[in-house]
């Protein structure tokens, strides 16, 4: 070993600095310095796990501290206004600004690069509309085979599904409250309703996922009674069984027993202290068929609640199959809400996360043209969520095909994330995403519960300044033809003319399915209402 190569420097300056603080009785602090570094100097050239600290000893340690502060570095002075990843600063502002009731006003113009293909944006009216309120509503659930049918007057815009246990218990009372006051609906996730959830009193989707979490039997299967238990609330506006997450579609999950608090046991219809198994696919049905009578079966149970399913795209025929089994069988959902690939998880694999799922664009307009095509288009709602931030995420989805859309990391900005994606460590800096009592006390329900109102009100009120200038009312008069994209720089186009739209009943006819964009003519006839595997 060569002590006086470049990499022992630190190590050897130590050493010799220790000796000659004790020889010439320097300073306490001193010796007592250079001791500490020369212990770990010595470790680092015995240990044999980390070849780095052999090699550098003592030197390796700030590699490793400037390493794990990377993305807060990266975050507070390098980073991007409009780089999206997975959110841009400027995304992160308008929340937190809206949230604060700060000026959301911008100076010297956009920072876009309006000559970027992909670059989008929808043409104004000379002659605007006049301001309507911005309280913007749909009804869901009129459903006419539902003689008992309680339909939901819903806000265009939303809290997306997530769960407690996902989320702190503070961040469930913030969020549930915000709702309340601001008159839309929250999303349990499937981790089901919660104390939490009730405690304030605002509308609830309540999210059955495969686990069957609030509604199951010991074995883990279907249970009726406890359906009926927590559908029948008066909070409970809407049922919405989940089939997978843009995140990690066909993936299951495991809550360790060690995180399965009493709490969590209780919401859940566990066992404290014993694993907690999300299955990939559900138990109560294996058939499009059957998955459209368990639909039917909750919309009864419940009382007549609008009652739908999410999923994100993965093989279109098994969706195809399902709008096949609603023709065969007469039997639709209220609504459908389409979760794109590029939604958000506390945790997942990397590969679900960055290569499994269909983005939200492509999925949306698979699910619209597809009901449009089999003509079921009015009967059915459609809600989609998917990185929505803005008043423009907003029209431009609706604009595609969508009813209404949902927002998680946009609320979980609201209440103050800062994006420092630890959400899976239980370590969460704000309180936001963590079990941890102590960390989530710095999440002050009251104030945060204003900040989720104020965030929804002020979008809704950039959204009615937005179609306003459009020259229309309500945001359901937008179309595909009010957006536009550029292709190059010197082109641009509608998205009317660049995307594919279904026209009524074009699916119905086998005349026109050559014509056809691919996936309908290809897999359409391939799906089958009484499996979701295709026909060979």
């Amino acid at each position: 070993m060569n002590l006086f190569s470049p990499r022992y420097l630190v190590f050897v300056a130590a050493v010799v600095t220790l000796a000659a603080s004790l020889a010439l009785g320097a300073p306490w602090w001193i010796p007592l310095t250079a001791a500490a570094l020369t212990v770990v100097g010595i470790t680092d050239l015995l240990q044999t796990k980390r070849a780095l600290r052999r090699n550098y000893p003592i030197l390796a340690h700030f590699r490793f501290f400037f390493e794990s502060i990377r993305p807060e570095i990266r975050q507070y002075f390098l980073e991007d206004d409009t780089v999206a990843e997975p959110f841009s600063r400027n995304q992160r502002s308008i929340v937190y600004q809206r949230a604060k009731m700060d000026t959301d006003k911008r100076p010297f113009g956009t920072q876009m690069d309006v000559y970027a293909p992909g670059y989008e944006w929808i043409n104004h009216s000379i002659s605007p509309a006049p301001e309507q309120h911005h309280d913007f509503r749909i009804e869901i659930g009129n459903h006419p085979d539902c003689p008992r049918a309680q339909p939901y007057s819903a806000s265009v815009f939303n809290i997306s599904a997530m769960s407690f246990g996902a989320l702190s218990a503070n961040a469930i009372l913030a969020l549930n409250g915000g709702a309340k006051a601001g008159g839309f609906m929250h999303d349990t996730g499937e981790g089901s309703i919660s104390p939490y959830h009730r405690q304030n009193g605002g509308d609830l989707v309540w999210e059955i996922g495969s686990g069957y979490f609030g509604c199951r039997n010991a074995d883990g299967s279907f249970s009726e009674a406890n359906f009926v238990a927590n559908a029948t609330s008066p909070q409970v506006k809407m049922i919405e069984l989940k089939l997978s997450q843009g995140a990690k579609p066909g993936h299951g999950g495991v809550l360790p027993g060690a995180k399965v608090t009493i709490e969590i046991a209780t919401t859940r219809g566990v066992t404290p202290g014993q694993d907690c198994i999300s299955p990939s696919s559900h138990s109560a049905f294996s058939t499009p068929l059957e998955m459209l009578a368990f639909i039917d079966k909750l919309r009864t149970l419940s009382g007549g609640k609008p009652t739908g399913f999410k999923l994100a795209i993965g093989h279109p025929w098994e969706f195809f199959g399902i709008v096949k089994a609603m023709l065969a069988s007469g039997i639709t959902p209220d609504f459908i809400v389409v979760d794109g690939g590029e939604g958000g998880t506390g945790a997942a694999p990397v590969e679900f996360t960055d290569h499994i799922g269909t983005p939200l664009q492509e999925a949306l307009l698979l699910v619209h043209n597809t009901l449009v095509g089999a003509n079921l288009r009015d009967k059915i709602r459609i809600g989609a969520s998917g990185k929505i931030i803005t008043a423009f995420d907003i029209a431009r989805i609706l604009a595609l095909g969508a009813d209404w859309c949902n927002s998680a990391r946009g609320f979980m900005f609201a209440l103050g994330c800062i994006q420092s994606q630890s959400c899976h460590t239980d370590h969460c800096p704000t309180g936001v995403a963590t079990q941890d009592k102590q960390r989530q006390r710095a999440l002050v329900v009251p104030d945060k519960t204003r900040r989720v109102a104020n965030f929804h009100q002020n979008t809704l009120k950039a959204l009615a300044q937005l179609i306003a200038a459009a020259g229309l009312t309500h945001p359901s008069q937008l179309k595909p033809h009010h957006l536009v994209r550029r292709i190059s720089t010197n082109q641009v186009k509608l998205a009317s003319t660049l995307l594919p739209y279904l026209e009524p009943g074009e699916l119905l006819d086998p005349s026109q399915l050559s014509r056809l964009s691919p996936v309908f003519g290809l897999y359409w006839p391939m799906a089958q209402a009484e499996s979701f595997n295709p026909l060979c």
